[in-house]
């Protein structure tokens, strides 16, 4: 019971900080892979730990299997170098307690499970509980609109990444990006039938 506690205060506090941060104006803590991250790293920090508590040789050895994940390119997502660590975690924390292990395991999956159902139990009511990084290795479905003048359902769709106002040409470009393609179709088909868009590029991943 003791170690359930913990872990609702480990998980607790990752979501309370990425929470703290997304109110203070820092939507970069709102991304899928940002999420995920905040809530399973302090867990498995809290595994490495009491794995390799009063143990130097295992430090050591903890020290040396982390060496391993080098990357000569810049890591994609912070969600991938996290993976790789808990994936590690897990391999050392067996050796020693097996335990941890499954805590471990059973714990980030059910926090991506948990992220992924809250995000779809979000997008029915309107809202969305992460946004997609379109900057951390995400395929994603991409919906070039160019439009005579602003349209408001494209403003306000969580989608939308980038607006161009051409002056010259008294034209509007939106960039939008979504996760999958149904989402994408479905959103196309609700603006194709307003009179202001003048042309609609679509871009499969």
């Amino acid at each position: 019971m003791d170690e359930l506690k913990l872990l609702i205060l480990l998980v607790g506090s990752g979501f309370l900080f990425r929470t703290a941060l997304i109110f203070t104006g820092q939507m970069w803590a709102k991304s899928h892979a940002q999420t995920v991250s905040f809530l399973v790293l302090p867990l498995i920090t809290y595994v490495i730990t009491n794995t390799i508590a009063n143990n130097i040789a295992l430090s050591l050895g903890m020290i040396g299997a982390l060496s391993i994940v080098r990357f000569r390119h810049p890591v994609k997502s912070p969600l991938e170098l996290i993976m790789y660590f808990a994936l590690i975690t897990v391999g050392i924390a067996t050796s020693v307690r097996t335990k941890w292990a499954i805590q471990l395991i059973l714990g980030t999956i059910l926090i991506i499970l948990i992220v992924k159902f809250f995000q779809f139990l979000s997008k029915k009511y309107g809202r969305s509980f992460y946004n997609t990084s379109f900057n951390e290795g995400v395929n994603t479905n991409t919906l070039e609109i160019v439009a005579k003048n602003k349209i408001e359902l494209i403003e306000k769709n969580d989608y939308l990444i980038s607006s161009f106002n051409d002056i010259d040409d008294k034209k509007i470009i939106y960039r939008l990006n979504f996760e999958n393609k149904k989402e994408l179709q479905l959103f196309k088909e609700t603006i194709e039938k307003s009179d202001q868009i003048e042309k609609i590029n679509t871009i499969y991943n």
